[in-house]
């Protein structure tokens, strides 16, 4: 799942991306907020210190004067809203433009962050509400949602269980039997860890039973220390979870040198295992931090060398032969292979308020489209916005031709004006 790889000579006219008249759906505010953000975006510095810059200007400002200030630029941008009514107008207004909601709670925890089991019980109990007003709401068919283990599971225990089952793997069906409320033992886990691993795998469970036949829940891959601890709970989900349809997803990066291989292994175990492999394609967005604790811990830096080359990595995970059909890159493949554009194998993403231009230009075509919608208030996403600012910084100030765009739809709207036109 994700946005499309332009290649010239396979792509019609209108599948271009090339357009500004994408844009004609926007308001004149709209237009100037995005060119605006994205002119700020384009700055290192700003990007790198924004975390700094945004406390500070909190203790100035105070919540509220913060809160006023950041609301309608920033936040308005990347950020639903804050209330199901806030929520539900910014959806309403993308289901009329052929645009689809996943939404995402802006909830997740690194190494030194963990705050106990009645914190993740509080974000189990908010995930289950997200699952229901991604399904309760008429906002679009096929509802999907965003999950973040580490938000239901501390991050000390996903990279013991990388350490552990490196050298020994886990049966799918002991995590499963845990689901269902087993108690057991976990080889190599102490009874604290073991406790707290049988909670978090009940949390998710509890997630994934609500959202089964209702929503489609893509779970975030995030740091390499702990991604195949993820895997491996997220593949117990799928086992049991997706026997009759594509319920749970895994992410895969396609900036990570070994995408390929953990791509074939996922494959592999779906067949053994006699489950529905769900597959969300991204290229990445922890590369900074990844490359400092490789060359920290003296390890081969396990990104690819550069953006071109992930982009390269990413097409040809693309046609890797997924349930027999080759995605994505080629639209008119899907065509020449009976595929149907909404047919629910095949579907984009991007985030809300970034890449608008493929968005609405696929949505107008037929595609099905989703943008990551985050929600809640300020101050509960503003660590989503900094850390996403942070971690996608290559992308950002790779926007150029976003903003390109921008401008000339921006030009072109003045001149309507100018000869009385609009």
């Amino acid at each position: 799942m994700t946005a499309a790889v332009r290649q010239p000579g396979l792509l019609s006219a209108s599948l271009a991306f090339e357009d500004p008249s994408a844009f004609r759906v926007k308001s004149l505010a709209e237009l100037l907020r995005a060119l605006g953000v994205f002119h700020l975006c384009s700055f290192p510095l700003l990007v790198n210190n924004c975390g700094k810059l945004m406390a500070g200007a909190r203790t100035l400002l105070g919540r509220r004067g913060f809160s006023f200030l950041l609301r309608p630029t920033v936040y308005a941008q990347f950020v639903a809203g804050e209330n199901e009514r806030e929520i539900s107008q910014s959806m309403g207004k993308m289901s009329l433009l052929g645009l689809r909601p996943m939404l995402a709670v802006p909830i997740e925890e690194d190494l030194g962050e963990s705050t106990g089991e009645t914190r993740y019980d509080d974000n189990m109990e908010a995930m289950l509400e997200c699952v229901r007003m991604s399904h309760s709401n008429a906002w679009s068919k096929d509802p999907m949602m965003q999950l973040k283990i580490t938000a239901l599971l501390s991050p000390e225990l996903c990279v013991k269980l990388t350490t552990l089952i490196a050298r020994q793997p886990y049966d799918l069906s002991l995590l499963v039997r845990a689901m269902d409320g087993e108690r057991l033992t976990f080889p190599g886990l102490e009874e604290e860890d073991a406790e707290h691993f049988m909670c978090g795998l009940q949390r998710l469970n509890k997630i994934a039973e609500a959202s089964v036949n209702k929503v489609r829940v893509l779970v975030d891959a995030e740091y390499t220390y702990m991604n195949p601890a993820l895997t491996l709970v997220t593949m117990a989900l799928m086992k049991k979870f997706n026997k009759d349809g594509a319920w749970i997803w895994n992410t895969y990066q396609c900036y990570l040198k070994e995408s390929r291989s953990l791509l074939s292994e996922a494959l592999h175990l779906s067949q053994t295992e006699g489950f529905c492999l769900g597959v969300k394609l991204v290229r990445g967005a922890y590369m900074d931090k990844e490359r400092k604790l490789a060359e920290k811990e003296g390890r081969l830096d396990p990104i690819h060398p550069s953006w071109e080359e992930t982009n390269k990595r990413f097409e040809a995970h693309l046609n890797v032969d997924l349930h027999n059909y080759k995605l994505l890159t080629h639209f008119h493949v899907m065509e020449d292979l009976g595929i149907d554009k909404d047919g629910g194998s095949v579907c984009f993403g991007q985030l809300l308020g970034m890449c608008d231009h493929v968005s609405l230009t696929l949505a107008k075509e037929g595609y099905p489209v989703y943008k990551s919608v985050p929600y809640g208030s300020v101050d509960d996403t503003l660590p989503y916005l900094v850390r996403r600012a942070q971690e996608n910084r290559t992308v950002l100030q790779g926007i150029r031709k976003e903003r390109d765009l921008l401008r000339q739809e921006l030009r072109h709207r003045m001149r309507l004006r100018l000869r009385g036109g609009g």
